[in-house]
């Protein structure tokens, strides 16, 4: 089974220029890592305040160091997060 993340960022309005150059520099060192088998961000361009963001993880522990690394807390937290409306996060493990 692997450790499966679902998460939505709402940008405040005028700050989803921020938002997307946080995770444009946050997904290249964040598929790099020990543990993450899949990290891919999409945008609706109907909806651009809205950003999906898809991970997949061996486990738990996996998804907690990517939590913990250099390259989330300079581009998530500090960056991006900060412009956020809202965020969401769903958690779920793999069938089979």
């Amino acid at each position: 089974m692997a450790y499966v993340v679902s998460a939505v960022w709402t940008a405040n309005p005028g700050q989803e220029g921020v938002v997307l150059d946080a995770i444009e520099k946050l997904g290249p060192p964040s598929r790099q890592e020990p543990g993450n088998r899949f990290y891919q961000a999409y945008q609706d361009p109907a909806e651009p305040l809205i950003f999906r963001l898809f991970e997949i993880y061996d486990d738990e522990a996996a998804y907690a160091a990517h939590g913990a690394s250099e390259h989330f807390k300079e581009f998530a937290l500090e960056q991006a997060i900060p412009m956020l409306a809202d965020r969401e996060r769903a958690f779920y493990e793999t069938i089979g």
